[in-house]
């Protein structure tokens, strides 16, 4: 039976306000993240907040339980020398006792320097030397990274397996006398706390509460400065916005916390709405996730885009296309509705079965991927943003979506088009409480990143339906200028690429005056279907006879010239884009 919860929502912390339709909402009194703890304890105080499975020891705890080790978190940095705008790097992976740090550090007025756990070592140092910080909270194998800056600059080390502080004698001794996952340091969030102590602490919502380095597509790793204001306020107006939900919602947590999207949009918003967040406890494999979204059965999900389209082309594809068994029937458009929503249901009881909200962003959505999910009733919903926008400025909900846009702007952003060219088509610019206050230690590129009545340039390229849906159509850094002077978007002819037979993913890059694609093949379905004598031979002649059926699709400015064999996968960002930048150099 269900557990009775008593949600309580006098405490001065919250607010009611009521939406355009008429719903009540609580949300925040001040988009402070001191505020932001003290409400969501007052509003979920003994429903459970974290879980972690995977272990023999399931760690699980309430936000009662949360705020405490918040505040004793608050209480030993404040100590221990860490004041208000002292930078501090969180280099792990993603955790119940990522989080407690993080709201540790920001409710005493601290800066949080999130890096995402697969930066290299120099991407990583780039971040603590122009961050100039003052301590870091890391695991093993992101510490063994950057042992060398961290000894050279005597930072504070905090372990982010235990929350332990790792006194400065034993950090030097590392490797000899100490191994960092068993050495002895002191637990902080035991400290006891005086609340009235860290309440006199002034929090203002424009005080800066992450700096975050991104790895973007560009190769230019670039420190965005986010406020308390820019989070919260963009997770608290997303919380309604596009799902009516419930306290004690489930949610499966499987993307980096150090990005924006997950933090913001996959805990922030989901602590705010009283749900419970899952942890898998260990790197995501299919062997690990399958099992876990059966045991979880997750009411919500934020993923990426390279993730579902993996799932459409290995589970439903098969089925639709090439002499699937299904093929007739989708094709056929007296049943293809019907047919999208048998695989449909198939692919919700895959997922756990209670699935009501699946977010999808970070990037373009394939468009045969969003046709089929639209038609099967899959409760997907499309975001929007950039780290700069912290991040969400435009989306829709599972049952809002208008096929082939990405959605409305946020209630909050102002958002327009500068630019545009004879197809309506121009650069988004967006201004809003949710927009950054600029890039960190880098004027020049401030002054060329808004424009002069301070909108911000998202450097992305889209067009307004009547209706006011937005629709992207790639990035201004990767348009192509054809011959005739025609704009060519890559992207798009990715997508055709992209949904060819066994092709995984694809590249299209200006070469020699014209057009060439790098097209990876999905090896081991390709295999397992021809069983070719000379795999390598195969695949090469694959490819090149995959160009016309290519052209056949596209019209004349955006067909291909020259098309080549991926042997390596692409590397790509913390959201699963491609690099672009290198493979233009190459």
């Amino acid at each position: 039976m269900k557990e009775k919860v008593n949600i309580d929502y006098s405490n001065e912390a919250c607010q009611k306000i009521k939406r355009e339709d008429g719903l009540v909402m609580t949300t925040i009194r001040r988009y402070t993240f001191r505020d932001f703890v003290d409400a969501i304890e007052s509003k979920y105080n003994n429903m459970r907040a974290y879980t972690v499975i995977g272990h023999e020891d399931e760690l699980s705890f309430t936000y009662s339980y949360l705020a405490k080790k918040v505040r004793a978190t608050s209480q030993y940095l404040l100590d221990h020398g860490i004041k208000k705008g002292d930078k501090v790097c969180i280099f792990a992976e993603s955790s119940p006792l990522w989080m407690i740090f993080y709201l540790g550090l920001t409710s005493i007025g601290g800066i949080a320097v999130p890096i995402l756990p697969g930066f290299s070592s120099k991407e990583a140092t780039v971040a603590m030397q122009d961050s100039c910080c003052k301590a870091i909270c890391v695991q093993k194998k992101q510490f063994e990274s950057v042992q060398n800056f961290v000894l050279e600059n005597k930072l504070m080390v905090f372990r982010l397996d235990d929350l332990f502080h790792i006194p400065a004698e034993i950090v030097e001794k590392f490797g000899s006398d100490y191994e960092f996952d068993t050495a002895p340091g002191i637990d902080i969030t035991r400290t006891k706390f005086n609340v009235n102590k860290l309440r006199e602490i002034e929090l203002e919502e424009s005080d800066i509460a992450s700096i975050i380095y991104t790895s973007g597509t560009t190769g230019a790793s670039k420190g965005v400065v986010l406020t308390h204001m820019n989070l919260l306020r963009n997770a608290d107006r997303a919380v309604f916005a596009y799902c009516i939900s419930s306290p004690g919602w489930r949610v499966l947590s499987i993307l980096p916390m150090s990005h924006v999207y997950e933090f913001s949009l996959g805990h922030l918003l989901c602590l705010m709405s009283g749900f419970e967040i899952y942890f898998l406890g260990r790197p995501v494999a299919v062997s690990i996730l399958l099992p876990a979204l059966k045991s979880v059965r997750p009411n919500v999900m934020m993923t990426v885009p390279l993730i579902i389209e993996k799932v459409y082309k290995n589970a439903v594809a098969p089925l639709i296309t090439n002499g699937g068994k299904y093929e007739k029937l989708y094709n056929s458009k007296l049943t293809r509705k019907l047919i999208a929503r048998i695989i449909g249901k198939k692919l919700m009881e895959a997922f756990g079965g209670e699935l009501k909200f699946f977010g999808i962003g970070g990037a373009a959505l394939d468009i045969e991927v969003m046709n089929f999910l639209t038609l099967a009733n899959f409760p997907y919903a499309l975001g929007y943003g950039l780290t700069e926008t912290s991040p969400h400025i435009a989306g829709n909900g599972p049952k809002t979506h208008c096929y082939p846009y990405v959605g409305k702007p946020n209630p909050d952003a102002d958002m327009k088009l500068i630019d545009t060219n004879s197809e309506g088509v121009g650069e988004i610019v967006v201004k809003g409480p949710q927009v950054m206050g600029g890039y960190y230690n880098n004027d020049e590129l401030n002054k060329e990143s808004f424009t002069e009545d301070g909108y911000f340039r998202t450097g992305d390229l889209g067009f307004f339906s009547p209706e006011g849906y937005l629709m992207l159509k790639g990035r201004i850094k990767t348009m192509i200028l054809g011959p005739a002077g025609e704009n060519i978007y890559p992207e798009q002819i990715e997508s055709v690429i992209n949904n060819m037979p066994y092709v995984e993913e694809s590249l299209v890059l200006e070469k020699d005056g014209g057009l060439a694609a790098l097209i990876r093949i999905n090896e081991d379905l390709y295999k397992k279907i021809f069983k070719p004598e000379n795999l390598v031979s195969s695949i090469n002649e694959y490819v090149q006879s995959l160009r016309s059926k290519i052209n056949s699709e596209l019209s004349s400015q955006n067909r291909i010239d020259s098309v080549e064999v991926q042997k390596e996968e692409f590397k790509k960002t913390s959201t699963q884009k491609i690099k672009r930048f290198l493979y233009t150099k190459k």
